[in-house]
């Protein structure tokens, strides 16, 4: 089954849609810059009335790490999505050798490392990649705005590394998805996951509820094809 993250979320009604349409995460956006940027104590109300199961995953950019530790014990989160240099500390701290305070407040949480298809060409990961993340996110971003641009990037040009990268870590695919592309996607690469935001939304930061089900529904009729 290929998971499901529905990302960008400001509100415990939208949020309850993703879980009951049958998303296996909801994610919310800590970055500054984002019009769906959220605050700790507004997530944490929602993430409490949200089933254990449902993966709750923040959303970060070149925060400071012990901000983000501090975040996600106050939040309740159980995967950190990390871009740019945030990622590479983060990295580097859970696989150091000496246990470090970072490394030490992340151990049970997921992380998530978020690249552009612009950077993939200089993405190198191997086997040992693993110890620092639990899987690679692919957006349609860039060095100026990372994310939730709502446009798809180049498919074909990225088709080979991405495929190379799934030999080693979980690939998700983000960017420009939406309830009628999302079974291409899914065709096309094969990820372990994809994630949407825009695609199916009202508005930024308020949901769709029939796109967040469509999205859904139309990734689970593909699963049960390929099946």
């Amino acid at each position: 089954m290929t998971w499901v993250k529905i990302c960008g979320m400001t509100n415990l009604e939208d949020a309850l849609i993703a879980v009951d349409a049958g998303a296996d995460a909801v994610g919310f956006v800590f970055y500054e810059k984002s019009p769906r940027k959220m605050e700790v104590e507004t997530v944490g109300s929602i993430v409490g009335a949200l089933p254990q199961q449902i993966e709750k995953v923040g959303v970060f950019v070149e925060q400071d790490e012990e901000e983000v530790c501090d975040i996600v014990e106050g939040a309740g989160l159980t995967t950190v999505q990390a871009y740019g240099r945030l990622a590479s500390g983060l990295f580097a701290q859970r696989r150091s050798v000496d246990p470090s305070p970072v490394g030490d407040r992340l151990a049970d949480t997921k992380v998530i490392l978020a690249v552009s298809a612009e950077q993939l060409k200089h993405l190198f990961l191997t086997e040992k990649s693993k110890a620092g993340f639990d899987s690679v996110l692919i957006d349609s971003g860039s060095g100026v705005v990372p994310g939730g641009t709502g446009k798809t990037f180049d498919w074909d040009s990225a088709l080979h590394i991405i495929q190379g990268l799934n030999v080693n870590l979980p690939v998700i695919v983000a960017g420009g998805l939406n309830p009628g592309n999302v079974g291409d996607a899914i065709r096309c690469f094969r990820p372990f996951g994809v994630d949407v935001a825009s695609g199916v939304e009202a508005r930024p930061g308020k949901k769709d509820p029939e796109k967040v089900r469509a999205f859904v529904r139309a990734v689970r009729e593909f699963d049960r094809k390929a099946s």
